[in-house]
């Protein structure tokens, strides 16, 4: 069982389906409506923990009822939470549309006190994540914070993975820091200025990517699967009628973070992320849709 450190954020997420977006000013009545765990921090590290990883997740909390879900939703997955909580803050929460007939969706996020995260945060971490076999972050705290906890781990000669998402401008040498870059197709483009929609497109951004200091880049492409760099596509692995996206690329992360931490290759270990991303599409929720992992390795062997 490898170890996987993951500094990000939670938020609880608030989901509603209707047939469409709503016009600026407009009001339609809904399908539905659902609260539950997310932020793609959070969602990596519940993903990562099914897959059977020593998961450990860094983040920065209120005091209130959706830090109490945060805290029982890692206790539930066997996350093992490491957190500031600020009484004059507020945890997290996002606001999710869905579409029903297609499950795509659009997402605002206020981090809440996430967003209050310093690098001295960071740093006090920095033996747990020198521990890691495995460090995780994304672009949803403070860029600085991210930043020096790619640093902490490179130091330590701690495999790195970036999730840059949402797309950012980012600071120089960041890219440098990162063993693995996983962007979707947009985050790419906003990295790399090309527009990726074919293997030809993502090998080109996979160079780009390389040319700023990253060792592996890997694209993520939806419903195709994911492009590895020195590799190819990974094609997506089908595991039924897609329900909801919202948190595919958490999972793919998670899982692909999982692997690798076992000393899986790159190749096995995106073939565990597409897997799993193809399970928790069938699902509703974020968190909650995350797999096991005897149901990814199910998938896999068929």
């Amino acid at each position: 069982m490898g170890k996987v450190v993951i500094l990000g954020v939670f938020v609880a997420d608030t989901a509603y389906r209707a047939a469409r977006m709503p016009v600026m000013g407009e009001t339609i009545m809904g399908t539905s409506f659902a609260l539950g765990p997310g932020g793609k921090g959070s969602n990596q590290a519940v993903a990562c923990a099914r897959l059977g990883a020593d998961t450990h997740m860094i983040a920065m909390l209120g005091q209130d009822d959706f830090a109490k879900l945060a805290l029982d939703t890692w206790a539930e997955a066997g996350v093992t939470p490491h957190v500031r909580q600020l009484a004059d803050s507020y945890t997290g929460a996002a606001h999710i549309f869905i579409e029903d007939g297609t499950g795509n969706n659009a997402i605002i996020v206020a981090a809440g006190a996430a967003a209050l995260m310093t690098v001295a945060d960071v740093e006090a971490q920095a033996g747990l994540i020198g521990g890691a076999d495995v460090f995780v972050t994304q672009l949803e705290q403070p860029m600085a914070a991210a930043v020096r906890g790619l640093e902490i781990a490179r130091e330590a000669g701690v495999a790195t993975i970036l999730n840059p998402a949402p797309a950012a401008d980012l600071p120089e040498g960041m890219l440098a820091l990162c063993d693995y870059v996983t962007p979707n197709e947009t985050e790419c483009e906003a990295l790399t200025g090309i527009t990726v929609t074919n293997e030809a497109d993502a090998e080109q951004a996979c160079k780009v990517l390389q040319g700023l200091g990253v060792g592996t880049p890997i694209i993520t492409m939806g419903e195709r699967g994911a492009y590895l760099s020195g590799h190819g596509l990974v094609p997506a692995i089908n595991a039924g009628a897609v329900k909801e996206t919202t948190g595919a690329g958490d999972a793919f992360n998670g899982a692909f973070a999982a692997a690798l931490s076992e000393g899986k290759t790159p190749l096995v270990a995106v073939q565990y992320g597409c897997a799993t991303a193809g399970i928790s599409v069938t699902r509703i929720g974020t968190a909650p849709a995350m797999p096991r992992r005897a149901e990814v390795e199910s998938l896999l062997q068929s």
